[in-house]
């Protein structure tokens, strides 16, 4: 990039000197990448998206605290990730522009970070490589799916460390190297796929000084190194255990996971080159070690890794972008298992860091290519570089539309990939949601097809079907759901409610039930896998209070509101269960406590109501009864209720 050109009259000094100082351009790449991600400001949540945003169990001080000293309290146990989401909570609760936003500046902070990082190491043009760096449509599904703040705040303490720590290989300050390994262990906190950093440094110390010293260089970094793996083999403790990253799909022998490593690496190159056809989910390859074809991709990435480290004679740099690379993407090359490769083994998010070995090694060829320019030829320099970046915010900011909302992204993925069994049943997912069950139902068939024995289409469908009374088709998907995942207790829950409609009208009451018995078992079993389940504990309550055995629906509904004394319908269940047994005075504390939680509850002032009458108090009774029809003057029960109130008070 060039300096402005200077005014004669001084006037736009001031210009010039924020364009030196560097203040200038960077207003203007953080206002390109907002630009670039417009179409992401207003975008919705989408997938996962729900176990991130802090859920309502965690919203207090004391579900922050659950965050940091519970495992399973979150999706995966990166706790300064989910701090940082509870406090965007208490900020803009569920508004989705606000996470947006977000990790949108975080991008563009990092894009700043990593400038600095390029001038510390004399990286010419810095500037420009910073900018195809926060500019290019592969960081999109990074940066405008909010789950991957992950990415972009582990991305922001990655690059700070290296800053401080370059600071500390230069000058040897104690306090660089503390505050280094400070951010570097915040940044694990936010996710460790940045444990490749001190390799990372390893490779660019040694393209600094064409060797590596034990003292200087590989010393100082021990403790990071001991850190980042102990960190990573936590988390895949974590992965198995909570993560579900087992079973059949990840399956490989020791050669397989090699091919799987080839291919991905000349995959991620190819993206970062030839951005297009970006996709959410990529086709999951067929990986065999017995397909001759599957060994070209490791064997050429070898062959290319041969090449220039026979190169690096002369230039050293070509090979330490290409170790970068691969270094930075060692965890998500197939060597370790992560929930995703039972969809895919790639992942345009997998590449954010490691992408910008290539893309430095891009910028000094560019950079090395003009240096032949004659200097009237200069103009040449901005020009070229600006339609550079011009195309990749296009392409960035179109790529941006696939994230606009659930069904936008599924359909968009299929359309690119017909086969991706996931996006079906996902979509089929968010159009039951919308109320489309005929079209979410061909979309679960569809995926079914694609993956007979895929357990989330099969109970998917089968609620689906529950919702349309076809509830002994519904049994037969929940039966075929729990051949493989008998311990699942949501599938459970959803063949006992099937089981329940299948013999009974099923309502949110606590009477006229003609339940069967077989659906109170399998309320049971789910709540053996499950205690903390309570919609599987509710329903077993209701079984159990319409069959006569109030006591033990009072334990069960007294266990649901202990685990969630905040939520109105746990006080209103056991005001009714207690309604029931004729304890009237705790009836009306439970009314009274769900009613503080949830004034407006029109059903909880009918019942409080009625508590009252039979207590005799029935003045107290008619209060109740009105402030339900003033909320809603069709409630016809709590009408009726009124007039026997007003009877029972002129004939006592």
């Amino acid at each position: 990039m060039t300096a402005l050109p200077s005014a004669s009259n001084g006037r736009l000094g001031w210009l010039r000197d924020l364009w030196e100082r560097g203040w200038l351009k960077g207003l203007l790449l953080v206002a390109a990448v907002l630009f670039a991600y417009q179409p992401a400001w207003h975008a919705g949540f989408i997938w996962d998206d729900n176990a991130h945003v802090t859920r309502p169990e965690l919203r207090s001080l004391d579900g922050l605290a659950r965050i940091w000293t519970q495992l399973g309290a979150t999706q995966q146990y990166y706790p300064l990730i989910h701090s940082v989401f509870w406090v965007e909570h208490q900020l803009w609760g569920d508004w989705p522009p606000g996470y947006h936003l977000a990790n949108i500046l975080l991008h563009a902070f990092l894009a700043l970070l990593l400038v600095k990082v390029l001038q510390q190491l004399k990286i010419p043009w810095a500037w420009l490589g910073a900018a195809i760096f926060a500019l290019h449509p592969v960081q999109v599904e990074s940066v405008a799916w909010v789950s991957e703040l992950k990415n972009t705040l582990s991305g922001v303490f990655y690059l700070g460390a290296t800053l401080a720590y370059l600071g500390f290989d230069r000058d040897r300050h104690r306090g660089n190297y503390a505050l280094a390994l400070g951010l570097f262990m915040l940044g694990l906190m936010s996710k460790t796929v940045i444990a490749t950093l001190p390799a990372a440094l390893l490779v660019v110390f040694w393209w600094q000084r064409g060797k590596l010293s034990w003292r200087q260089d590989v010393l100082p970094l021990i403790p990071f190194f001991v850190t980042g793996i102990v960190a990573g083999l936590f988390t895949a403790w974590v992965e198995r255990k909570f993560g579900e990253a087992v079973g059949s799909e990840y399956d490989f022998s020791f050669v397989e996971r090699f091919l799987i490593a080839g291919r991905a690496t000349w995959f991620y190159l190819g993206k970062l080159f030839w951005p297009v056809n970006l996709i959410f989910i990529y086709p999951r390859w067929h990986v065999s070690q017995v397909v001759w074809w599957q060994y070209l991709f490791p064997a050429l990435a070898a062959l290319l890794l041969g090449a220039l480290a026979w190169l690096q004679r002369w230039r050293r740099g070509p090979l330490a972008a290409l170790l970068f690379f691969v270094v930075t993407l060692f965890p998500a090359l197939g060597f370790f298992n992560v929930y995703p490769f039972r969809f895919s083994f790639v992942a345009d998010h997998f590449q954010y860091l490691a992408s910008i070995g290539p893309i430095v090694l891009v910028t000094v060829g560019i950079s090395t290519g003009f240096n032949g320019f004659e200097k009237q030829r200069l103009f040449w320099r901005p020009a070229l570089g600006g339609i550079l970046l011009a195309a990749l915010g296009v392409l960035t900011w179109r790529q941006c539309g696939m994230y606009a909302d659930l069904e936008t992204l599924w359909r968009t993925t299929i359309v690119r990939n017909p086969n991706c069994w996931m996006a079906h049943n996902n979509l089929g997912l968010t159009l039951a949601t919308q109320g489309h069950r005929a079209e979410a139902i061909q979309h679960y068939e569809r995926a079914l097809q694609l993956k007979p024995d895929y357990t989330d289409a099969l109970n998917n469908l089968g609620v689906t079907l529950v919702i349309q009374g076809k509830l002994d088709e519904a049994a037969v998907y929940f039966h075929k759901a729990l051949q493989d995942h008998p311990d699942d207790p949501e599938i459970r829950n959803n063949l006992g409610m099937a089981l329940a409609k299948a013999h009974g009208d099923y309502a949110n009451t606590f009477v006229g039930m003609g339940w069967d018995a077989k659906a109170m078992v399998e309320f049971r079993k789910a709540l053996e896998f499950f205690p903390e389940f309570a919609g599987a504990r509710r329903s077993l309550a209701v079984i159990l209070l319409q069959k006569g055995q109030v006591d033990e629906a009072i334990v069960q509904f007294r266990e649901i509101w202990e685990q969630h004394p905040d939520e109105a319908t746990a006080s209103f269940d056991l005001g009714n269960a207690y309604f029931q047994k004729g304890q009237m005075d705790e009836a009306v504390a439970f009314y009274q406590r769900a009613l503080k939680i949830k004034p407006d509850d029109v059903s909880a002032l009918n019942n409080l109501g009625m508590a009252f009458l039979v207590k005799g108090m029935v003045d107290e009774a008619a209060v109740q009864f009105r402030k339900a029809l003033a909320l809603q003057p069709d409630f016809a029960l709590a009408r009726t209720n009124l007039g026997k109130a007003l009877l029972q008070k002129e004939h006592p």
